[in-house]
């Protein structure tokens, strides 16, 4: 270097030694302020090399430790910390600069630790709340992992054997699913809003290959039922084929499934006038009203009913993020029960193992580990049954910069181009560390507690179960005032128009009700001495039966809302919710 004293600044710089020599030039040598920070910094980033103590290791075991003590002692509130008040105001919080000086790293580390207080603690038995559960420790060290080299999963220069997790994910799954694994692809992605993103963008390139360069031309349908997630909006919005093109299906009022016969006469309508369909959307599992559309007969519709000539096959999309893991009894053996599950759930298991073996006929599924798989977010992954297919009708050619090194480059046909690796090293260590019998006992043991709140509800006189059909882990009820009869008075509001006044002042209540447990949840209110549980609830899961058409938005079902997503649920945690339920009522009332 023709500068010595640049060269003495570099090389005190990025010194981690305190008494590194400073080398004299014309006098003693004061490295510049720049070199000051960067000796700073380099001694607090992740050693490149080994060493008797790493900067980091040592940092995440403090501030891990600072964040477990955010953690309740047994039988606290189901947050995180002292109280669940928000410490920001908005917008005014965004009035914020950068400073001018270096900040120092543990007083930083101690602001993040401060952001999650209030925070939902998943793993608190007084959680309930939704689909979000506690993370698997396998999945939580495996996704920190992946930040410490930061594995950039779009090729396999920057990715190397990291690529192995996404490899396997699909061959492991793609066996579950009863697919060839060796033709099996997979694509972690952002979420099930990406998953739900790939499977029309599949069918809009399947069905008119042309899109690709000449932009969406065509009003092909994306159809999917009533009950499919609200995502379809965002997918068909920023892939340019419109909202207006957004067929829905007519659900079944009492199972929310797809109907097929409704199916058939939008279908046979579209081959009459050759209106193509991108996209079919089954849904596999709901958030609320645990739905499981008939994927079999509706891949026989699309047989019989295929697009009109010059377009492509239409693709049969699985949305199953929520529903994914009841895959995992399609081969339990019943007869012999060897996890020994309860009389009462052995034929839920059942069912919802041979609704869902028969994912099988999907082209592409899309899975949440982060949901119903006890994973870290993001932990989505989009999951196609014939990676040839998929990856050339979305290939584009090289880069410049990037060269192949690898067999596996996803670069050239994901939406993604930078792809952490932590979702996919999250959802391949749980495939790993479960297993077949620790999915299954983690699900049913979950199943069991819901139908023990399930028939608790109904052996009260003023509740009522209103998802008793439902075979998901989620228990769907309704509080009335006490001098009522639930069963008998749900049932007219149900079934009955003359009732429907009647509907929505208990809808109202139901609100009320959700509302002053959240209320009381944030508080950190007491009854009893005891802490008051973390639900939520439904505004509109299912439709009246005189309302099938849904033509009138105030006469659909609200319900409150317990879903138990994590193993320290117990049945005396459930009782405790009943408890609960009927004190948030009874202050409703008297307000």
């Amino acid at each position: 270097m023709d500068n010595p004293a640049q060269a003495a600044a570099i090389r005190h710089a990025s010194s981690t030694d305190d008494d590194a020599p400073r080398v004299e030039i014309g006098g003693a040598f004061q490295p510049p302020k720049w070199a000051e920070y960067h000796a700073k910094m380099a001694s607090e980033f992740p050693s490149p090399f080994r060493g008797t103590s790493d900067p980091l290791a040592r940092q995440i075991e403090k501030f891990v430790g600072k964040l477990d003590q955010l953690r309740p002692e047994k039988g606290g509130p189901a947050y995180l910390g002292e109280n669940a008040a928000l410490t920001y105001t908005y917008p005014e919080v965004k009035n914020v600069r950068i400073g001018q000086k270096m900040g120092d790293l543990d007083a930083v580390l101690d602001d993040v630790v401060g952001l999650f207080e209030g925070m939902a603690n998943w793993g608190n038995p007084l959680t309930m709340c939704n689909v979000i559960p506690q993370s698997n420790t396998a999945a939580l060290i495996a996704s920190m992992l992946s930040q410490v080299f930061s594995a950039n999963i779009l090729e396999g220069e920057y990715a190397q054997n990291v690529h192995k997790a996404e490899l396997e994910t699909a061959g492991m799954i793609g066996n579950l699913f009863g697919w060839d694994p060796v033709k099996t692809g997979a694509i972690y992605t952002w979420g099930g809003g990406g998953c739900w993103t790939y499977g029309l963008k599949y069918g809009i390139t399947r069905s008119m290959p042309h899109s690709r360069t000449a932009g969406v031309r065509t009003d092909a349908k994306v159809i999917c039922s009533q009950q499919a997630h609200f995502v379809q909006l965002n997918a068909s919005d920023w892939l340019g084929l419109g909202t207006d093109n957004i067929v829905h299906v007519r659900t079944d009022v009492a199972t929310n499934q797809m109907d097929t016969a409704h199916l058939e006469e939008i279908l046979k309508d579209f081959t009459a006038r050759k209106i193509p369909v991108a996209t079919i959307v089954c849904t596999m599992g709901t958030t609320d009203a645990s739905a499981i559309d008939p994927i079999r007969e509706v891949r026989e519709l699309m047989d019989r009913y295929p697009n009109p000539e010059g377009y492509g096959k239409a693709v049969l999309y699985a949305d199953a993020v929520v529903g994914w893991s009841w895959v995992y009894f399609a081969t339990y053996d019943f007869a012999k029960n060897p996890l020994g599950f309860s009389d009462r759930i052995l034929p839920v298991l059942k069912r919802n193992g041979e609704q869902l073996k028969e994912i099988m006929y999907a082209d592409a599924v899309g899975i949440d580990f982060h949901k119903v798989g006890w994973a870290p977010y993001v932990s989505s992954c989009f999951l196609y049954k014939d990676a040839e297919e998929f990856e050339s009708l979305h290939r584009w050619g090289g880069d410049a910069y990037l060269q192949v090194r690898t067999p596996y480059n996803p670069m050239y046909y994901t939406l993604e181009v930078s792809r952490t690796a932590s979702g996919s090293l999250a959802g391949w260590a749980t495939l790993k560390y479960f297993g077949m019998e620790g999915m299954q006992s983690i699900l049913g043991g979950i199943l069991e507690t819901k139908y023990y709140l399930a028939d608790l509800v109904n052996t009260q006189s003023d509740m009522v179960c209103v998802n008793s059909d439902d075979t998901g882990l989620i228990t769907l009820f309704r509080a009335y005032p006490e001098d009522i009869d639930a069963k008998a008075q749900f049932h007219r509001e149900l079934t009955q128009e003359s009732s429907r006044t009647d509907l929505i002042k208990h809808n109202a209540l139901t609100r009320a009700i959700g509302d002053q447990l959240y209320a009381w949840y944030r508080e950190g209110k007491q009854i009893d001495g005891k802490y008051t549980p973390y639900m939520s609830f439904s505004t509109g899961f299912r439709k009246a039966e005189y309302n099938r058409e849904g033509a009138d938005p105030e006469a659909v079902i609200y319900a409150l809302k317990a879903f138990p997503m994590n193993v320290f649920v117990t049945p005396e945690i459930m009782q405790w919710a009943i408890h609960c339920v009927r004190a948030a009522r009874d202050a409703v009332l008297a307000a």
